[in-house]
């Protein structure tokens, strides 16, 4: 189900047809009676665990997932709770499926090496599934939320849940009052309300991916529960994102090429994020974004899917020969649900206008990390690597220059006619050469 639900996202694998099948996935799995979940609250909680709730619901769940089912429940303090509960056999069903995939993904390089050299599924797969690790032990996933509550404290219409409980099968947490995005009524909460909540959400998110690079990669809206009060209750923290700096910044770049009408900085970040191949068409690549960019640059939710406009870059970059790093698979799949849950309570917002509205704060906290301890202690780590192996370096250069055996490779993403002319000028002026550069 979670790997149907990422290539819902992925138009560059996926027809459109089939996409809009696996988006299903996203709604109410099939539920299974309560008692099947009896044995897993004994284990993990005891056997006399129901002495912990003063009232448990079982009649029917809160929700149903594909790896637990949730339960309301209160307390014997009096505090409303949600308990949710492991599937019975999911983990060793998800490390089993797991086996299958990987195998699958080893027999496709084998079968497809062009394919895969620009679309390495094996390394995709691997970054889903570390996603999905927290999945499968809920005290991971209660770490989670405690991050993600302190992360929320400076949005006044984000929450997340707080923890009680957690043992790897079971995790009661606060009840988050609300009914999910997509069920929001035309009729329930102001104007002003539901803008705001949507541009707090999108700036929470874009904190995830830009500041803290750690992210809820699966905010749907069936995870996103609006309240009465204008709150939105971002819930289930088993599938998270983490990305490094050089990704982070590579996938600003492109968001602030779509918000700017700027095709090659959109264009240049996403070559930077990952790599070229032999056959990379950057040319061509270059043309299709210049067509794309000026048709989302100013639309709003209700006239463009953004999420789905960002998945299609990556077809295009993939149909250019150009790899994208696996990152770009979990990234995709968290802005396009979140573009999804957002077009639910204010489909008039422009995702543009938050891109250029959360920018400032962003570049400013990427200017504190640049001077924090940690990044001026790697600065100081290159020049001591540098200072080491410089005097080795300038020997053998000296010699290749006194042997005329000196070699310069030209390799340049962008196909610069410019710099290739420069390089063969440097290299027949260290050579002692006049010969004019190869056109």
């Amino acid at each position: 189900m979670k790997i149907g639900q990422i290539l819902s996202t992925r138009p560059d694998l996926v027809p459109d047809y089939v996409r809009e099948e696996l988006a299903l996935l996203t709604d109410q799995a099939t539920v299974r009676p309560f008692a099947t979940f009896v044995p897993a609250l004994e284990e993990e909680l005891g056997p006399r665990w129901r002495e912990t709730f003063s009232s448990f619901e079982t009649s029917r769940p809160l929700g149903a997932a594909s790896l637990a089912q949730v339960y309301r429940a209160t307390r014997r303090d009096g505090t409303p709770c949600v308990v949710k509960i492991q599937r019975p056999g999911s983990h060793g069903n998800v490390l089993g499926d797991m086996t299958v995939l990987r195998r699958a993904a080893r027999m496709l390089a084998r079968m497809a090496p062009r394919f895969n050299e620009v679309i390495d599924s094996a390394a995709m797969l691997d970054v889903i599934f570390r996603a999905m690790g927290d999945e499968l032990d809920f005290t991971r996933e209660a770490a989670n939320m405690k991050d993600a509550r302190k992360a929320a404290k400076n949005f006044k219409t984000i929450k997340v849940p707080k923890a009680l409980i957690a043992t790897p099968r079971v995790l009661v947490q606060t009840l988050a009052d609300g009914e999910a995005a997509h069920r929001l009524k035309e009729c329930e909460l102001t104007h002003k309300q539901r803008k705001k909540m949507a541009r707090e959400f999108i700036a929470y998110m874009f904190q995830g991916f830009f500041i803290n690079r750690t992210f809820h990669a699966d905010p749907h809206p069936g995870n996103v529960l609006v309240s009465s009060d204008g709150k939105a209750h971002v819930i289930d923290w088993g599938m998270v994102g983490r990305i490094d700096r050089s990704m982070s910044a590579g996938m600003l770049g492109t968001m602030v090429g779509m918000a700017y009408n700027d095709g090659p900085a959109l264009a240049q970040s996403w070559i930077q994020m990952g790599s070229t191949t032999p056959w990379s068409d950057i040319g061509g690549f270059n043309a299709d974004i210049a067509r794309f960019v000026p048709h989302i640059a100013n639309a709003s939710l209700a006239d463009l899917n953004f999420g789905v406009a960002l998945t299609n870059v990556l077809a295009f970059s993939s149909s250019r020969g150009i790899q994208t790093t696996p990152n770009v698979s979990i990234v995709g799949k968290a802005v396009a649900n979140m573009e999804g849950t957002v077009r639910h309570i204010h489909p008039s917002l422009k995702l543009s206008d938050s891109v250029r509205d959360a920018l400032p704060d962003i570049l400013l906290d990427m200017a504190r990390d640049l001077t924090s301890p940690e990044q001026l202690a790697q600065y100081g780590l290159h020049a001591l690597h540098t200072l080491t192996q410089g005097p080795g370096q300038g020997n053998r250069l000296l010699d290749d220059l006194a042997g005329r055996q000196l070699t310069l490779h030209n390799h340049t993403r962008f196909d610069d006619t410019r710099f290739s002319k420069t390089a063969f000028t440097l290299m027949a002026l260290v050579l002692g050469r006049r010969h004019p550069p190869p056109r």
